[in-house]
């Protein structure tokens, strides 16, 4: 039982994915837990309740007081820098640390040797990436698992009895920012937009906190070459010696980068001499969809592989065996010669920009939740694509008046409803406008929780819309 946590007053601040497993693995070493939280729910009244028999102290609906005697702070990642019990701490000098920080710290306290970590983040993409990669890292007989933001917590990652070779480790930038010790093997930033700035503040305080994924790297930190931000962050990072710079494009790569070159991934940075060599990975084709994003989001997991050693043919079989989850870039059906993809998850425009851009003739279901969120250079670079449009959800106007701006030509139906039925309506109208070859793509640049619980349901409701089309 590590001293550092012995008797210690450990505050978590957050119940959930992140602060449960936390609670638990520091009341295991020995410290005295005590969680905060702001909801009183039912869902929080279990968990609590589960905490509460192992002698761990609950708090509900109170997250924004620090509790008496607290020397350290482990808070559940979405939880804002402005809080008040963020301040409290501050003025009263008490550390605050993320699952992530805390999970870094544990890494070997049992004895083992600690697995290293191949970390990813970005805007979009950085789920669809870390699966890629832990199918290559598993193709090449390595024992690891996909955890962190996508769901799994690395807690339960680093402390539990499965022990790893390394681990694919995707990262949020609320993860990041809490996350100030952090040091990976290789890490990879896919790309930067505006998101998430209500939290962070600032277009560049969530850069900075993006870009803290390459500090500390010891062999490789991936970039976008499409994407000059990312790079801009391997320069301003802090790495050990020795560590490369290593970009992916979609184009014919240069010394020191991934990219493609006549159907094939290739790859002249983790080959004797880059400068004159290239090395065959795989075929686009063994991308799964091969849209020009996940194309880049192969490149970048395979970046990651090589930087950790993995052969070649590995890379290969592992993108062939890599299965995509379900709502993005989904094909759910041909009905009358129109293709019907589902991308519910593509919930900002970074990532409809990606989804749009992989399809000649598109009818567009777009709209929900706009999240402050502006639509004039999405519709600008789409606009040829469009053969119609129909929208959807609470901020659909915002779209529609893109659109009438950049695309008056585009024909839109704008269906006033926000219930859950509108997307049965949604489909229909979609029909109507494709023609044989066309696309209907479920691209929506927006939040779902105006009209479903997530982006999931969503989709599926979408699938079952088509499914009707069908029968």
């Amino acid at each position: 039982m590590p001293s550092e946590f012995t008797g210690k007053h450990v505050t978590v601040a957050g119940l959930g994915v992140s602060g449960v497993p936390a609670a638990k693995v520091l009341h295991g070493l020995g410290a005295r837990v005590t969680v905060v939280n702001d909801g009183d729910d039912e869902r929080a009244r279990t968990q609590a309740a589960e905490l509460e028999a192992l002698g761990v102290t609950v708090r509900l609906g109170d997250g924004d007081t620090l509790p008496e005697g607290t020397e350290l702070i482990v808070t559940a990642p979405g939880w804002k820098p402005t809080k008040p019990l963020f301040t409290a701490a501050a003025e009263a000098g008490v550390p605050v640390w993320g699952d992530v920080e805390l999970a870094w710290r544990l890494r070997g306290l049992d004895g083992r040797k600690p697995a290293p970590w191949l970390a990813v983040t970005g805007t979009n993409g950085k789920t669809t990436t870390v699966q890629m990669l832990a199918s290559i890292l598993k193709a090449a007989g390595l024992r690891t698992a996909a955890v962190g933001n996508i769901g799994v917590s690395l807690l339960d990652a680093v402390t539990g009895d499965t022990e790893y070779d390394v681990l694919a480790v995707e990262l949020s930038s609320y993860q990041l920012h809490w996350a100030p010790s952090l040091r990976a093997h290789s890490a990879a930033v896919l790309n930067l937009a505006p998101d998430h700035l209500d939290w962070h503040g600032s277009m560049e305080a969530y850069a900075a906190d993006k870009g803290r994924i390459y500090e500390g790297n010891r062999v490789a930190c991936v970039y976008n070459v499409a994407d000059q931000a990312t790079e801009d962050l391997v320069r301003a990072a802090d790495v050990e010696e020795g560590c490369r710079a290593v970009g992916f494009t979609l184009g014919t790569p240069g010394p020191s980068q991934l990219g493609v070159v006549e159907g094939l991934l290739v790859d002249r940075a983790f080959v004797e001499d880059r400068h004159k060599n290239a090395q065959e990975l795989a075929e686009v084709a063994d991308v799964n969809p091969p849209a020009p994003h996940n194309v880049a989001n192969a490149l970048a997991a395979a970046g990651l592989a090589r930087a950790f050693g993995v052969p070649a043919a590995a890379v290969r079989d592992g993108l062939r065996a890599f299965t995509p989850d379900a709502h993005r870039i989904a094909h759910v059906a041909d009905v009358d010669g129109v293709a019907y993809v589902d991308d519910s998850k593509a919930t900002n425009t970074h990532a409809t920009e990606a989804s749009l851009a992989a399809y000649e003739s598109i009818v567009w279901i777009a709209g929900g939740l706009a999240k402050g969120a502006t639509f004039d250079e999405l519709v600008t670079g789409a606009a040829k694509r469009l053969r119609g449009v129909v929208l959807i959800g609470a901020d659909r106007a915002l779209i529609r008046e893109a659109l009438a701006r950049h695309a008056p030509e585009v024909p839109v139906v704008d269906l006033d409803r926000t219930d859950t039925g509108a997307m049965l309506q949604a489909v229909q109208e979609a029909r109507r406008l494709a023609r044989p070859g066309d696309t209907v793509l479920l691209a929506p640049a927006c939040a779902s929780m105006d009209m479903f619980t997530n982006y999931n349901q969503r989709g599926d409701a979408f699938a079952q819309a088509v499914r009707e089309l069908g029968a």
